[in-house]
């Protein structure tokens, strides 16, 4: 069942060819695993982001299509936002695409001398012209041309970007089959730079189960786990937006760049509202039964006394914290309206909203004035302001947004006001204010997302059984270093309370992959080790994290935070991870 199969295209020679590589994927399965090693092996030291030397990683994993909550794709890539380890995962069709297609893994490298779009069908590869698709203003309009002229209909994946990947915006987004999108980090811009516009990729293999009668009964086991049990049951009925009421009960949703910790008008974007108001269509990925994708319909007016049209868009929780609470958005229809142009122009929501929630404080307390910002009043809530600006972003007609395009680490070094930037490590922070394992997890995370090691949900159960920094940090250390070894086989994290040690070793048996729970947890460790060794490699440095004030002025619900045992908790991470022991480490004791 293992695929071992790696696909490599060069874009500047305009080749490609299949190289089987059964040890690598014996050692490291697929997924984060093989990704990681790959991109170790083809990014050249300190290579620049834009380069076109700097690869391109899609990875999949042996449990991909065949088990519920097993449909999502890695994607590896140095990014243009950190300058370090880019990874992003997406769901949607494209890892059932390569599972049919017979490739483990995808590697792009190269840069074309004039836009292009990959076409894979099976064993088949070209590489197209694509003029016509370059410059087009929405990624919509992409897919819609591409499903035209591309076979493989039911069975293939459309992914592609739009003018913020083209302009090489250093967060923006590859959308994946319209609504997923591998979003953080910049692997839009990526593309970008490779004159990348769009990859097509169907199959039409097919693959044998090892042990059919084991795989039926554990099959069963993880269905009833997602469907029958409370454990999927708000990603299905509201979606990830369930969190808005919650979190701004516990005080912890962040507002108006964290000025505030609640938002008087959370009600208005509650999922509970978004449900009864807006909600025309849950979507699931491929072998997924749940159907976590929730679709708003939105009708919006061509003009003033013109008629409208009706918009569908995805939402969640993140893209709803960043767009809305956190640029003190009060209307649904507002939020609705900003992640459409968002999602149109190829952006990431996330890095999106917290950008631009510094530009309105800076603009608040005169770090710039609209000179800069071209006329544009960004004042929280005013929608229309907002809407511009990231226009003004895509294109970057002046330096002010040549400089916000970087991020907002970037804008704050340039234009003061790094005390209310709020990035961790380079990468814009989550909807999440919840205490100190919230703001270290996304500090020492591998890419520095609440997703590596879940540190908001560490908070929460710190609430009801007070931790010690010894235990918040071990704790998302063991977290980290499984999801490592869910994102290699590669399972949604949305269903780790399903796939538990036990059911990913069944699981993993009946497809002919033997592995004892240990050795699975060794494996999540070493490439957790993996990807430090890039990170170190590539200059990331300990000592160079940037902490903002504003964490440590608006309270948690854990308090207000002290920044010096913040500090100490990243010291102790450091020597109970071991990371210091890696080659490359340079960061000596982090201050």
């Amino acid at each position: 069942m293992m695929l071992n199969r790696v696909l490599y295209i060069d874009l500047t020679k305009r080749k490609s060819e299949t190289v089987e590589k059964p040890e690598l994927f014996e050692r490291y399965l697929g997924g984060d695993g093989v990704a990681i090693k790959l991109l170790t092996e083809e990014c050249p030291k300190n290579v620049d982001p834009s380069s076109p030397e700097n690869p391109v990683i899609f990875a999949i994993g042996p449990l991909t299509a065949i088990f519920p909550c097993c449909s999502k794709v890695v994607s590896m890539f140095k990014s243009p936002l950190t300058g370090n380890l880019g990874e992003s995962h997406a769901g949607g069709r494209l890892g059932l695409a390569m599972k049919l297609a017979n490739y483990g893994a995808i590697v792009i490298k190269g840069q074309a001398n004039s836009p292009v779009y990959l076409a894979i069908h099976d064993d088949q590869v070209s590489i197209k012209d694509a003029g016509v698709l370059w410059g087009m203003r929405s990624t919509y309009s992409v897919g819609r041309i591409l499903r035209e002229v591309e076979p493989g209909v039911g069975r293939r994946s459309i992914i592609r970007i739009g003018p913020a990947g083209e302009n090489q915006v250093h967060f923006a987004n590859v959308n994946v089959d319209v609504y997923r999108h591998f979003g953080r980090l910049g692997l839009g811009a990526v593309f970008g730079s490779k004159k990348l516009k769009a990859l097509v990729i169907s199959g039409s293999k097919s693959f044998k189960i090892e042990n059919p009668a084991a795989y039926q009964k554990i099959y069963d086991t993880i269905y009833t786990g997602v469907t029958k049990t409370d454990l999927m049951k708000k990603y299905h009925d509201l979606g990830t937006i369930e969190n808005i009421l919650p979190l701004n009960a516990l005080r912890a949703l962040p507002t108006k760049n964290l000025k505030q910790r609640s938002f008087e008008y959370a009600e208005e974007l509650s999922g509970e509202h978004l449900a009864e108001d807006y909600l025309v269509r849950k979507m699931a990925c491929p072998a997924c039964p749940v159907g976590c994708i929730h679709i708003a319909n939105l009708r919006v007016a061509f003009a003033a006394g013109y008629e409208y049209e009706s918009l569908n868009v995805p939402y969640d929780y993140e893209p709803f914290y960043a767009l809305g609470s956190m640029l003190g958005l009060s209307s649904a229809d507002d939020v609705l309206r900003l992640i459409e142009r968002v999602d149109r122009f190829g952006l990431d929501a996330i890095s999106v909203g917290v950008t631009l929630a510094w530009a309105t404080e800076a603009l608040e307390r005169g770090l710039i004035f609209e000179k800069e910002t071209l006329g544009v009043t960004l004042r929280w809530g005013n929608v229309d302001g907002y809407m511009k600006a990231v226009s003004h972003l895509v294109s970057m007609p002046n330096e002010f947004y040549q400089t916000l395009a970087c991020g907002v680490e970037a804008a704050a070094q340039k234009y003061g006001g790094e005390e209310i930037a709020m990035a961790l490590a380079g990468n814009e922070i989550a909807g999440y204010h919840c205490g100190p394992a919230t703001i270290l997890g996304q500090l020492v995370g591998a890419r520095h997302s609440h997703i590596d090691n879940a540190g908001y949900s560490i908070d929460q159960k710190s609430l009801r059984t007070k931790m010690t920094s010894n235990q918040i940090v071990s704790a998302l250390i063991d977290e980290e270093r499984w999801r490592c070894l869910l994102t290699t086989l590669v399972i949604c994290l949305f269903a780790r309370g399903t796939f538990k040690e036990n059911i990913v070793k069944e699981a993993l048996d009946s497809v002919g992959v033997s592995r004892e729970v240990e050795e699975l947890k060794e494996l999540g460790k070493e490439i957790h080790y993996e990807k430090y060794k890039f990170k170190f490699r590539e200059g990331f440095n300990f000592r160079q994290l940037r902490l903002p004030k504003r964490l440590f002025e608006t309270p948690t619900p854990h308090g207000v935070l002290d920044e010096q045992k913040m500090l100490e908790a990243l010291r102790l991470y450091v020597e109970k991870s071991s990371l210091a022991k890696l080659p490359n480490y340079n960061s000596g004791n982090p201050q």
